[in-house]
């Protein structure tokens, strides 16, 4: 062998090297989201300003809330479709428990607590009815929750129309609202809610038996069930999960919006799994973090806080954020492939 020939395969060599650093670097989206930031910058310099930092974190938190449910799911190699109408139904039912106008407990010193319970509870009863019907019954991730996303997105809206003449739901008590909307020092009161569920999500994925078992899950759910992890149950739970995360990130849209509406959450299932993807958990299971769901959602904010300042049109937002999620899931296909190979 020549040594051109020995140059040649060591630059080969290298370049291989450096791809597999830059595919597998956990931290590829958080720089990915760096350098959009700075691109964008000479366009809509406004992005720099206090202001537009402030409405970018707080895009990001209710968000994140319900992607880090959508994580659990992913791992175990699962998707939930039906977030949106959870978080549309536990506002309308939340907000029916604390509005002055009528409500159940209205100017009752727990209308606030109790309509935060509600709004939990209704996605635990969601979340665990997904979670039986694909554990117990062997139906597919996609069509459970696809129908409950239907039916629970007509039921918000029943509801809201039995209760009230109106398409929504008002006069939420200050004691609510402020938890969407105000701040201690500056700090979002809404950023402390986030910060327990991402550290929390993250000991249970990172220091715990049932995290160590929906990664197994994942991976192989056959060799799981045969050493022993409770299969049915683990998967159970990651839904059970992302119920529960799409209610509390109901709690922090309706305190913003100040409103219990049924079509909350509408627009944006497409962020949420989105965000999930693009910061690298896998579509095909046992890969996840909520570290990387973290990048992802910040990455999406960015994009699309950007290109609604450049003035783009709803659908250009759209297309674009679409093709960047496909890309995201392209180059999920292309990691599982590499890994397989090393």
């Amino acid at each position: 062998m020549t040594a051109t020939s020995l140059e040649t395969e060591a630059r080969s060599s290298g370049m291989r090297r450096f791809v597999r650093r830059v595919l597998f670097s956990e931290y590829l989206v958080l720089w990915l989201s760096v350098l959009y930031f700075l691109a964008v910058l000479p366009f809509v310099p406004q992005m720099a300003s206090v202001e537009v930092l402030r409405n970018i974190l707080s895009d990001m938190l209710p968000l994140l809330v319900v992607a880090i449910g959508q994580t659990f799911v992913l791992i175990v190699a699962g998707i939930d479709l039906s977030v949106t109408s959870i978080i549309a139904m536990a506002s309308v039912v939340g907000a029916s428990v604390m509005t002055g106008d009528g409500g159940y407990l209205a100017g009752s010193p727990l209308a606030v607590p109790a309509a935060m319970l509600a709004m939990v509870a209704v996605g635990l009863v969601i979340g665990a009815f997904n979670g039986f019907c694909i554990t117990r019954l062997g139906m597919p991730p996609f069509i459970v929750t696809l129908t409950t996303m239907m039916f629970f997105s007509g039921a918000a809206i029943w509801f809201t129309t039995f209760h009230t003449t109106t398409s929504s739901i008002a006069n939420l008590p200050h004691g609510f609202v402020v938890l969407g909307q105000g701040n201690i020092g500056g700090v979002p009161n809404s950023l402390w809610v986030v910060l327990a569920v991402g550290i929390l999500a993250h000991i249970v994925l990172a220091r715990t038996v049932l995290g160590r078992r929906l990664y197994a899950c994942g991976q192989n759910r056959r060799a799981a069930d045969v050493s022993g992890v409770p299969v049915r149950n683990v998967i159970a739970a990651a839904f059970l999960i992302s119920g529960a995360c799409a209610a509390v990130a109901s709690v922090l849209y309706t305190g913003r919006l100040q409103t219990g509406t049924p079509i909350l959450g509408q627009t944006i299932l497409l962020d949420i799994i989105g965000a999930v993807v693009i910061g690298g958990t896998s579509l095909f299971g046992g890969k996840g973090k909520v570290v990387w769901t973290v990048f992802g959602v910040l990455f999406l904010v960015l994009i699309d806080t950007s290109l609604k300042m450049l003035g783009l049109s709803l659908f250009s937002v759209f297309a674009i954020k679409g093709a960047v999620i496909l890309l995201a899931a392209v180059i999920d296909a292309v990691r599982t492939r590499f890994a397989a190979r090393i």
